[in-house]
Parts: C-alpha cells; structure tokens; sequence
C-alpha cells in the first residue's frame, strides 16, 4: 500500500484564499507532489490533528474546526462523525494502544472526548479546571493527548495554556497536574507573559505531552519555557535544560520513535512566531540532545513531527510557514517539499 505523509494547516492566508477548498494535503513519502484533499471535508478546512489508523492505513481521521471527519480510503473522500457538540475544533487525537476502536479527541473550548466503536459515536469526559489555568485571548485547548503504552488507562492531556491533566481511569476521570509547573513558573527564567495578565503564563503554554514505553510513568512536556520531565506521572515535574544542547529553546513539538522508545524528537524554534526553526533528536530519552536536520534552512517556526511507524528512517517535520523537511534514510539526507503558495500555519503532520 502507498504510504503518505498529510499535513494540516490551521488556515489559509494567502490572496486566493477565498478560492482555496481546504487546507489537508497528502503527497506520498519521497515525492515533492502534493494533493489538495478535499472531497467530504468543510470548505477551507481548518485541519489541526492527523490519525492514520494503526492497522489500517487506508482509515484516516482529520480533527477541523467542524469536528471530526473520517476517510476509509487514505483522504480521497471524507464523512462528518456525529459529534455531540457542534463548534468544537479538534486539536488532538489518539488511538487507545490496545484498541483502535477506542479514540480520544481533545477540543477547543478545552474538552475531552471518547468513542469506543471507532468514531460512530462519542461521549464528552468530564475533566478537571486546572490551577494554571490563563486567561488568553483565545480558548483554552486540549492541545495534546498522550497514553502511556504500558499503563494504557493512563491517560495525559496537555492544556495550551493550563498544564497537565492526568486520568488512570481511561478518561472517567481526571486529576490536575499543574501545581509543581507553577512552582517551576516562579523561576525567574521560567517566567513569561505575553498575551495575559500573569507571567505563569510561559510554563503553562504546553504545545505537546508524550510518554515512552521505557519508562513507564515518565512523561514528557513541550511547552513555551523548553522541555520538562515528570517521573512520577506528573505529580512532579523537572527542567529538562535543553538550551544545554540547543540554542532554540522554545519547543512546540516532543514525540517518542515508534521502533525505539528510547528515541525521542523534539521541534525547536526561537519563538512561536520566528525566522528560525530545528528538529532535535535524543537517544537517551532527553539526557543529550543533537540536531537532526541539516543541509535545509528553516525560515519559521518548526511546528510538528511526523515519524513513520512502518520505517524508522522516515521522519519528517513541518514549519509554521508551510516548509515541510523530511529524511528517507535515517537523517543522512534531507529535502524540503513545501507546500503550495500560501498553505501556513501548520499544525499537524502525519505519516503512514
């Protein structure tokens, strides 16, 4: 089966905008030709999350600002899920890891929701306010959901900008892991504030969560202020000083290799809006740190990572202005495929 690498765009900002149907491409990995996927999907779709199906490729599910839409046939044709809430953007989605029937989305307004049967049905999670919580001039989003392989009803969501939240129940309930980040955001180098009325602001800014299958328990945090570490299932939470192996701090993206739970990929940036962005990689579950991409020149912000669960030497990786980097062969070579004139602000980039 053709295997693809998708990418979703929050929106369009180029002049033709308006002609533009949606903003989900699919190219095939290793080629430079992307497709507009439209078919199904609501006119310019606004596409933050990408799920391939684990045993299935051809099953697809793209998280838009209309909710969740599903494809059987690799993004050629798209259905709307009979999603309870209508308004909702999706901005995160995950497979449980022994279930691929049962599916969590994370919304904005900050919501968490679970299907069991694969999508055709949805029940909302009542989740808990975090004592991070900021006022911004957006909503607060569910930004990131992770599950931890070997304690799968443990489950992490990562709040932009509110923290961490934890459920051991498989979502029935949920517990705020927010409180050691604050003590973090009283450092004076841990503080920022940009767009609300307090500096706890930086540390509560949390982009992506993720936990390895080598330490179970251990989860990994990117948010704003860099990368930060919890062993104890986010009770407490610890610098994980990146900035000693990079000069670009601001980290938007962390994900564990699929064939190597020791591996992990962080995207690093300046700034959430920057010239500059890098792909880091870490073989030791973030003790050091070396930069992965090379011979490309980011002009933004690196935004997200793809890596191929089929093939460890594919990875790919996506900047907030439409650039998408990617490697066939384990990071010795790399070349930039970007996306049509005007498709930016991604968010998402998926592959398999």
């Amino acid at each position: 089966m053709t295997q693809y690498v998708y990418a979703g765009a929050g929106r369009w900002t180029s002049a033709s905008a308006d002609d533009q149907p949606g903003g989900l491409m699919r190219a095939e990995v290793g080629s430079s030709e992307w497709q507009l996927l439209s078919q199904g999907l609501p006119p310019q779709a606004e596409v933050r999350s990408i799920l391939i199906h684990p045993d299935n490729q051809n099953i697809v599910f793209a998280g838009t600002h209309d909710g969740p839409y599903r494809s059987s046939n690799q993004g050629e044709s798209w259905e709307k899920l009979n999603f309870p809430d209508p308004g909702m953007v999706v901005w995160s989605m995950i497979f449980h890891p022994q279930d691929p029937q049962t599916i969590y989305v994370g919304t904005a307004p900050a919501a968490i929701y679970r299907s069991d049967n694969g999508g055709d049905s949805w029940k909302r999670l009542s989740i808990v306010e975090t004592c991070g919580a900021v006022n911004m001039g957006f909503p607060m989003r569910v930004i990131r959901l992770t599950i931890d392989p070997n304690q799968p009803n443990h489950i992490y969501a990562g709040l932009e900008v509110g923290g961490v939240i934890r459920s051991t129940d498989g979502g029935e309930t949920w517990t705020d892991c927010t409180e050691d980040l604050l003590r973090l955001a009283s450092m004076d180098h841990l503080k920022s504030q940009i767009g609300s009325d307090t500096d706890i602001e930086g540390m509560m800014d949390s982009h992506a969560i993720t936990v390895s299958s080598a330490q179970p328990g251990t989860v990994f945090l990117a948010t704003r202020m860099g990368l930060f570490r919890s062993p104890d299932r986010g009770d407490t939470w610890g610098d994980m000083e990146v900035g000693r192996f990079s000069p670009l701090t601001y980290a938007r993206d962390v994900q564990v290799a699929p064939q190597d739970p020791n591996v992990l990929y962080a995207a690093l940036s300046p700034a959430a809006r920057s010239e500059d962005g890098s792909l880091y990689r870490s073989d030791n579950l973030g003790e050091t740190w070396t930069r992965f991409d090379h011979d490309v020149t980011p002009e933004s912000t690196m935004m997200t990572i793809a890596l191929n669960p089929h093939d460890d030497r594919v990875v790919y990786c996506a900047t907030r202005g439409g650039q998408v980097f990617g490697t066939q062969d384990g990071g010795a070579s790399w070349h930039e495929t970007p996306l049509p004139e005007g498709l930016q602000d991604i968010y998402t980039l998926a592959c398999g």
